[in-house]
Formats: structure tokens, sequence, C-alpha cells
């Protein structure tokens, strides 16, 4: 069983025998392949936990502090994230060194070639397209537009189809829990609540098909197009999914000829050398303030172009997805989650009232309004249910109906 384990020092993993073991025993393991001390080590299911400056905020977390817990009791299990705080410096092991040459075995030209790293562009995405249904496109953007006023940084997962030929539809746009400042997007995952967007998701048919997120008008950002922590961000969510066709969308402000200010959707994917780098450890995920931001910084020396460097040029990880638009199935009328005002039941008594004229179908056909509805309804059951409903376009069951029509009359 593999875990995943998110430091200040980016995501690693370690593997365990089963879900059946200690919080002690996680522990040694920790010790044992990431060389960090037991004595040192704070554990969370609770990514908060990394922002707790002090050892006194981190004892606030206390979920994983009884030694004798079992793993699975806390619902953790093959692929799970694990939040590790710890005191001290850490050594990480460096490549092991093999004599060559004059003093030891012959190499060859390949074996030279393969113990290099060598960056090029990639020419072509694996995604074809990316088209995004205009109300979800629009809703994100107004936002950050205007309420945010792009002085802060915002972020979402996009989720839609991807067809055989690598056309990827994105249809609506989850936004987790986050903290955004003018350089930083933080997300505050909610593993609960991201099942039921994905029983949603499932329900109509669709996936998680990327991630999008707003560049700040601030920054001086003349000279590049994704900073160096950006690219950690994106490269962490692509490879996160494995899905090639794994599309990422910047959304900024850009002059336009008048000297008025345009909306502007740019869409990428993170090369499949960027992926490769970011799953073996080679970027350096500690980021300085004097840090240079159009460049991404190695542990060790890679190939680009003749040279041997540690700064690699943004640039060259990103593959450019050309953007479509179109008019998906689901509208996107109903207050969004995680925004700065909580969406309750008065909402949906809201949305009900004023959608009085259409189908009772099609005025839920709005995953916002499906994910408020998901907190109280059994996601393995009537989740999918509705979802199906929406897909498909049919009647909602009469039961469903009256459900929740008086959770809304009940706000």
């Amino acid at each position: 069983m593999m875990l995943r384990i998110r430091s200040r020092d980016g995501l690693e993993r370690v593997a365990v025998e089963s879900p059946h073991i200690t919080i002690a025993q996680l522990k040694a393991i920790i010790q044992s392949q990431l060389k960090i001390p037991i004595h040192n080590q704070t554990l969370s299911t609770n990514q908060n936990i990394l922002l707790a400056n002090a050892h006194g905020d981190r004892s606030k977390f206390m979920d994983m502090s009884n030694p004798n817990t079992l793993l699975s009791s806390l619902n953790l299990s093959h692929g799970s994230i694990v939040y590790l705080a710890y005191e001290g410096e850490r050594t990480v092991a460096g490549p092991s060194i093999h004599p060559a040459g004059s003093f030891g075995r012959k190499m060859t030209m390949d074996d030279l070639i393969a113990r290099q790293m060598r960056i090029t562009r990639q020419e072509n995405p694996h995604c074809e397209l990316v088209s995004f249904d205009r109300d979800c496109a629009n809703a994100f953007q107004h936002y950050v537009n205007e309420t945010l006023a792009f002085a802060v940084k915002r972020g979402g997962f996009m989720y839609g189809t991807v067809s055989t030929e690598g056309k990827v539809e994105v249809d609506f746009i989850y936004e987790p829990p986050q903290q955004g400042t003018e350089d930083n997007l933080l997300f505050f995952r909610d593993q609960d609540e991201e099942r039921l967007v994905e029983a949603i998701a499932v329900g109509l048919g669709m996936r998680k098909v990327g991630f999008i997120f707003t560049q700040t008008i601030s920054r001086e950002r003349k000279d590049y197009t994704l900073s160096n922590r950006e690219v950690l961000q994106a490269a962490e969510f692509h490879s996160e999914s494995g899905l090639k066709e794994w599309v990422t969308a910047v959304v900024k402000l850009e002059v336009n000829e008048d000297g008025g200010a345009d909306v502007h959707f740019e869409a990428f994917q993170m090369s499949d050398v960027c992926i490769k780098l970011f799953k073996e450890g080679w970027f350096e995920t500690d980021i300085q303030e004097d840090f240079d931001p159009k460049l991404s910084k190695m542990k060790k020396d890679v190939v680009v172009g003749v040279k041997d460097t540690r700064d690699v040029d943004n640039d060259f990880f990103l593959v450019v997805v050309k953007i479509f638009d179109h008019q998906g199935p689901l509208s996107t009328t109903f207050p969004i989650e995680n925004r700065n005002v909580p969406v309750t039941m008065k909402a949906l008594k809201n949305h009900l009232d004023r959608s009085k004229g259409l189908t009772f179908v099609k005025r839920i056909s709005d995953f916002h309004l499906l994910l408020l509805l998901a907190r109280v309804l059994d996601v393995s059951s009537d989740v999918p249910a509705l979802a199906e409903c929406v897909q498909t376009q049919t009647p909602v069951p009469e039961g469903y109906k009256i459900l929740i029509e008086s959770m809304a009359s009940a706000a």
C-alpha cells in the first residue's frame, strides 16, 4: 500500500504493508524511508497543520497523536494523503555513484546519454483541444474580475469529458476551500467534499479533466508565462490525475488595443518531461524569495540545448492547447461553493422560486446546486440517481422532488 506524505518539502510517497498498522509504525516507516526522526514528526489528516508555524500551534492537531491508533480507523487507504510537519533540517540522500571510465567499467555513448536528463520543447499536446462551457467559464472569470479584481489568486478543478480523439470539454468548475494571495494559491483539500463532487461527476458521465487558476495584476509578469510556483502546482495536479489529456488553464487580464483590460484564457499541458521530472523529485520545491520566477530550479544538473544547468526556463515545460467554447448541458446560476458567502438552503429556495417556469429537472441541472443537495442526501444512492436524471434530462422521481422542495421551504 502506498501513502502520500505532504510536507513543506512537497509530496512524497512511502510504502506500508497495510492500513492496519499503527501511527507509531507509520512514523517508523517515515523515519526509515524519508529520513525524518520520529521525535520530530507531527502527523495529521488536516492540511492546515502545514500552516502552523510553532510547535504549540501544531499541538492543536490531535487526530494522529495516539501512537496506537490504526490507520484504517482514520479511513486511510492506498493513495491517501497524510500531512507531516517536522522540526529541524533534513538531509535528502543523493544519487549513488558508481565508478566509470578508466577507473571502472567502460561507458558506451548510450550509457552516457541515459545518465543525462535532456529537456527539450514538446511540440504536440496529448489534448487535441479544450472547449469551455460558456456559462461556467463566465461564472469563474466574473467572480475573479468583479469581486476579487484579480488582486489575489483563485483556482478550481475542471470537470467534463474526454473524447477518443483527445478533445476535452469542460462543463463545470469545482472551487475547493482555498486561500489566495498575490503570489500563492493554497488549496485546503476536503476529502469528504471531493467525494461528493466525484459522485456527482460520475452520475453526470463526467470526470476531473484539469486545473484552472488566475494570475494577479499586481505582479510584473511580462517576461514569463507561468512562474516556478505555478509550474510546480500545475505539475502536481497533472501528475496526481494520471490523465494524459489533463489541461491547465490560466485566466488573466491583458491590455487591449484601446488601453483597456480584457479577461484572457490560455490553456496548456505540462510536458511529458516536466511530469517525469516532478514524479522523480528533480524539482527544487523550497522556492526562495531571490529565485527568478521565470526559472524552475532543479536539484541536479539537466541538459538544455548543449548546456548543463539547474535553472530551466518554465516555457520549456508548457505545451499550448487550442481553446474553443460550447454550450454544455448544465446551467451555472446557483451560488458557487467556498466563496465569500456560505451557500445555504435559503439559496435553494430562491433558486427554485426564480425558475418555476422550467421543468423540475432543468431547475436542478446545476452542479453547484447538486453539491448542496449532496451534503444532506445519500452519496451512494440519492446523489447518483439525481445526477443521472440531469444527465439524461428525464423527469425527477416524485419522492425526490417533494424532498428537495421541502428542504427549500424549511429554509
